[in-house]
């Protein structure tokens, strides 16, 4: 019999655990990262009045939304590719795979940069890629980020680089060519608290937006000397 999105929640946890796990992927990228992301999710559906079916598969794509990223994996199409392969073994009926799918391919900043400008999300698609982009701020997402430029080995800063303002989706996943972790918070991260979708997303990432503006301000003056 075809599975619900709650009775796939359990196989879809042990599913991304062990993929996790055999990608070796940093703390950034990780199972606590993905827990986050699906707690702030369904907050957000609930205070955004989703009904419960709605939050299930919300719950549901939040869990499978980093399998195979891209950033470890090489491949734009893995994800994609990964989740529709595990949803079609659990038997999961074919309208919930593409809703699964739908949310998915909504959540990366790399593919907000590839739309036409206007494009809307359904309430679904806007709670989770806002949950994914809120664990992508504030002090989490300073540890993060610095976190990520670690795995990938790139100074923490240098003032002869300047920030790329006008990213492509090409140049944001030409992953080696990010040459500074502190260039990251210009060139994405203090760009998604004008880009969330939700109400409630809206007014968390003041907070985190606030806390990133003041973290840059110190570490410049720690740079300069002047602290």
């Amino acid at each position: 019999m075809p599975a619900s999105a709650e009775q796939l929640l359990a196989p879809a946890t042990d599913f991304v655990q062990s993929q996790l796990k055999a990608n070796a992927m940093d703390a950034s990228h990780d199972w606590d990262h993905v827990l986050r992301v699906r707690n702030m999710a369904k907050k957000l559906a609930a205070e955004e009045g989703l009904d419960a079916s709605t939050i299930a598969v919300i719950d549901l794509a939040a869990t499978l939304h980093d399998v195979q990223d891209y950033k470890y994996s090489g491949s734009a199409t893995a994800t994609a590719i990964s989740v529709k392969a595990f949803l079609t073994e659990q038997e999961a009926p074919d309208d919930l795979i593409e809703r699964v799918l739908s949310i998915i391919s909504s959540v990366g900043f790399k593919d907000e940069l590839g739309r036409q400008a206007g494009h809307d999300l359904s309430p679904e698609q806007a709670c989770v890629q806002d949950a994914d982009r809120l664990d992508a701020i504030g002090a989490i997402g300073i540890a993060r980020c610095f976190t990520f430029g670690g795995h990938f080995r790139r100074k923490l800063y240098d003032p002869q680089i300047p920030p790329r303002l006008n990213l492509t989706k090409e140049q944001y996943m030409a992953t080696k060519d990010q040459a500074t972790t502190i260039n990251h918070f210009p060139e994405k991260l203090l760009k998604l608290k004008g880009m969330m979708k939700t109400a409630s997303g809206r007014r968390i990432a003041e907070g985190r937006h606030a806390c990133m503006e003041q973290f840059l301000e110190q570490f410049y003056a720690e740079y300069d000397c002047r602290a």
